[in-house]
């Protein structure tokens, strides 16, 4: 299946999302802290997908997002947010965001967000 890098600043959500991944069939190749720490391994890994939280200390999710973008234009990023960051959503998938995972999530909601992201160019 895919290799995924996962950035999030909370490591509970970092290890859920690394379960869901791979019991879904997924390669996690990296989990980043932040944006500064997921750009340096985006480099070196070359992940088909990135789940990418919205709201980071030090480099949020959006500025991740356009930075991953300008390097690699082709880069596949799924955004994870909570309820209530409609605006920053909006932000996202102006950005070039493929898809949303909203926190609390589901399992299957998850990968079926995986799966449409990777059906996509």
């Amino acid at each position: 299946m895919a290799k995924i890098l996962i950035v999030d600043d909370a490591s509970f959500m970092r290890g859920s999302l690394k379960f869901i991944m791979e019991s879904g069939g997924h390669e996690v190749v990296g989990m980043a802290k932040d944006g500064k720490e997921a750009l340096e391994m985006y480099k070196k890994l070359k992940p088909d997908l990135v789940t990418l939280d919205i709201l980071m200390r030090e480099m949020d999710g959006i500025t991740t997002l356009k930075e991953l973008k300008k390097n690699d234009p082709h880069a596949r990023v799924i955004m994870v947010s909570a309820l209530g960051h409609e605006e920053k959503q909006k932000e996202a998938s102006a950005g070039g965001a493929l898809g949303f995972i909203r926190k609390p999530f589901k399992q299957d909601e998850i990968l079926a967000s995986v799966k449409e992201a990777l059906g996509k160019k």
